[in-house]
């Protein structure tokens, strides 16, 4: 599948990120019970922040994931780690469907990870998902990600994994 990117809008955007990170699904997003202002005034503060950015995984013109890249040096894992040049962090959601296509989300995050990539100042990309999400854990590990220890965040208990650009290739070439 091919994805293209583009930067969400807050403002026109909002509605449709509203159903998106409220949907029970979603729950690890951790914005169940936000109403479309916060969701309006979160993606208003990450498009006036330098260090974060939220973008749409396209299919033709239609948003069909969201992305979020951010400088684990400034945020999210600011002393929670020892952030490396080149590192950058990376949130995905892939909205929930009546539909669901097999193989879509693995798509998606190896999508993420090129778009990422693409960038030659990017060495290694860091996630930290919550310990229970085990679906996630499966597809970062399918993608390259290799685990290196819990880490407490003010918002939840996560594991704190890495993927270089090495291993990324390896992954998507097996």
């Amino acid at each position: 599948m091919t994805f293209t990117f583009r930067t969400v809008d807050p403002l026109k955007d909002a509605e449709l990120l509203h159903s998106w990170v409220t949907h029970p699904k979603a729950a690890f997003w951790m914005m169940q019970d936000a109403k479309l202002e916060d969701v309006e005034r979160a993606y208003m503060d990450i498009a006036a922040d330098e260090h974060h950015h939220a973008l749409f995984g396209l299919r033709g013109e239609t948003p069909v994931f969201l992305m979020e890249k951010y400088d684990p040096a400034h945020r999210e894992l600011t002393g929670l780690y020892e952030a490396r040049p080149g590192d950058v962090g990376m949130h995905f959601l892939v909205p929930a469907t009546d539909t669901p296509v097999h193989g879509f989300t693995r798509s998606v995050i190896t999508a993420v990870l090129a778009h990422l990539f693409e960038d030659p100042a990017v060495q290694r990309v860091v996630v930290e998902p919550d310990v229970r999400n085990t679906a996630v854990h499966a597809l970062n590990a399918a993608v390259g990600f290799v685990p290196e220890r819990e880490i407490r965040t003010p918002h939840k208990r996560a594991l704190l994994s890495f993927c270089t650009r090495e291993r990324f290739e390896e992954a998507v070439a097996a």
